[in-house]
């Protein structure tokens, strides 16, 4: 297969650009980025109309984001696309730390079964750029992407915000209730807010090249301490797609990018690895130095950042793009429940709050990942050392290497939409967590997915035994929720549509009983959990998460 062919997505005169009136925008989205062409589709699974405006006409170049996690693949699988990322991406779950020539350990991130997403698939950003598009393209009256659209000027308003819109037909105006900033990390709409994005700058630079070859690499994650191919550096590999491969290379922090980035020094580091028989093509490359950073807030009235606009961290540990896709996952529900006039603009808030700490961890695992990895003092070297040193011999020592903590979703706990348990000792997801999924049978017979049948509205997760449990179940059922029952046999002819757990598997991982409920938020998150069926306390819960109770509004 030859070099990926970019799409060119058609410029179209808006109609503002022609003098006519624009209309009032319930959202407009700036950037058409997976943040934010993930949010439009989000949005419009949820009924709400939205513009994207972006200042380019094709997808991103080079790879850029290629790990995709297993909680992001659950919300891209809800957004409708993940089928197709999973039939082009490389799947993987396995990584390998070597120390000089030695492998010093291995790790499975996903050792149990019974899971649809694995823990991670490979896959360039263009690919799902493209994917994403094509997917916002079905929702035509409720999504218009504007390419070749740049936003040169942001005016806050008490209840929205003017942009001024430059395009190759002169420049516009548009309002809109929100503004959803997906425009990056060198955000246009951050830096016209004239917001500071303060971190911490990291000096060493890092040398990415995507490189075409037929190679017998597995599909793992390779990383090297100090090889002898690349002597008293780090080098990382991973499997991508169409024969590509993704080559990081530590470089020093007196590197001179300009050079490093010449053909003829990219190739020599290539060679090294992969050998002097194997043929090889250089795709792409890029020379970087990082930052991990982030806004103080990422609401500022009806201007909301996401992604990277809000917080960068290096790419060590996949935690940038799939970040910015749980902010997402995060923020579109609550917004469409503020734009349907069901929550007040508090609810906004909770976000601001959530994926904070996202960002919180995210950049400190970050930090810490790049501290390990390029050692600055004497003491930090011989720490790193050490532990090198105890990883082949002992547990304790391979949990301390940071070669990049991998991706995880945030806790939410004890934050303001999740309501505690009432008692401990419970196993299962906490509130706060993301639910995990679970393979069931559905009401038809067939084969099926837990997580499939969560998602996108409140739902109540009933873990039922029999008819009474059942009609208990229905009883708690409103118009706010929906109610999914789940049992481990099939009951009476009388209940039809409940969920079948023929391993067990669904009800070992939430830890139920017989009359278990838990709360699930539109992003699958548990809001709440009950050992038995307690109308009121649901209700009380149900309030809180979905942000209808007047306590939540006053806090925030």
């Amino acid at each position: 297969m030859g070099t990926y062919v970019p799409p060119r997505f058609a410029y179209r005169p808006a109609a503002e650009s022609r003098g006519h009136t624009g209309q009032r925008r319930p959202v407009a989205i700036v950037g058409a980025g997976p943040v934010g062409l993930s949010a439009a589709i989000d949005l419009a699974l949820h009924g709400v109309p939205s513009l994207v405006l972006d200042d380019n006409d094709t997808v991103s170049a080079g790879s850029r984001a290629i790990c995709w996690a297993q909680r992001t693949l659950e919300i891209f699988d809800r957004l409708g696309v993940a089928d197709r990322m999973m039939a082009k991406g490389v799947t993987w779950q396995r990584g390998r730390v070597h120390r000089r020539d030695a492998e010093i350990y291995s790790f499975d991130l996903l050792p149990e079964g019974g899971h649809r997403m694995p823990a991670f698939i490979n896959l360039q950003q263009y690919y799902v750029e493209e994917y994403l598009v094509e997917r916002a393209l079905q929702f035509p009256e409720l999504i218009e992407l504007r390419w070749k659209n740049k936003v040169v000027g942001v005016a806050p308003r008490q209840l929205g915000a003017e942009l001024t819109v430059d395009t190759p037909d002169g420049a516009y105006t548009i309002e809109a209730d929100w503004v959803i900033a997906a425009d990056g990390a060198n955000s246009s709409v951050r830096r016209m807010l004239g917001l500071p994005f303060r971190g911490q700058d990291f000096d060493e630079r890092f040398l990415i090249a995507d490189v075409r070859m037929d190679a017998a690499f597995p599909n793992e994650r390779l990383f090297w301490f100090e090889p002898a191919f690349h002597a008293g550096q780090s080098a990382l590999l991973h499997k991508q797609p169409d024969n590509v491969y993704r080559l990081d290379f530590q470089l020093g922090p007196d590197a001179d990018p300009a050079l490093e980035r010449q053909p003829d020094r990219v190739m020599p580091r290539v060679r090294a690895v992969v050998g002097e028989s194997t043929p090889f093509e250089l795709e792409w490359c890029s020379v970087y130095a990082f930052r991990c950073a982030r806004l103080e807030h990422f609401v500022h009235g009806r201007v909301v950042f996401a992604g990277d606009s809000a917080h960068v961290v290096s790419p060590f540990g996949a935690r940038g793009g799939n970040g910015g896709i749980q902010d997402v996952d995060n923020l579109c529900w609550k917004l469409a429940r503020v734009v349907g006039g069901r929550a007040s603009e508090a609810l906004i808030g909770s976000y601001d709050e959530e994926r904070g700490r996202a960002a919180d961890e995210n950049i400190l695992n970050s930090a810490r990942t790049t501290n390990f990895m390029t050692p600055k003092t004497r003491t930090e070297r011989l720490f790193r050392d050490s532990v090198l040193d105890l990883a082949p011999h002992a547990g304790f020592g391979r949990a301390l290497v940071n070669a990049g903590r991998l991706s995880r979703p945030c806790l939410l706990s004890g934050l303001r939409l999740q309501t505690e348990d009432a008692d401990s000792g419970w196993a299962g997801p906490v509130p706060g967590a993301p639910a995990p999924d679970a393979p069931v049978t559905d009401a038809d017979g067939q084969p099926s997915w837990l997580l499939n049948h969560l998602g996108g509205a409140f739902a109540l997760l009933c873990f039922v035994s029999d008819e009474a449990e059942l009609a208990d179940c229905a009883a708690l059922k409103a118009s706010a929720v929906s109610v999914v029952a789940i049992a481990s046999r099939a009951l009476s002819r009388a209940a039809p549509d409940v969920l079948i757990d023929h391993a067990g598997i669904a009800h070992a991982r939430y830890g139920a009983e017989p009359g278990t409920v838990y709360l699930i938020r539109p992003d699958q998150h548990v809001a709440a959990r009950f050992r038995r069926f307690d109308p009121d306390a649901i209700e009380h819960a149900l309030l809180r998460a979905s942000g209808a109770d007047q306590s939540i509004r006053s806090a925030a």
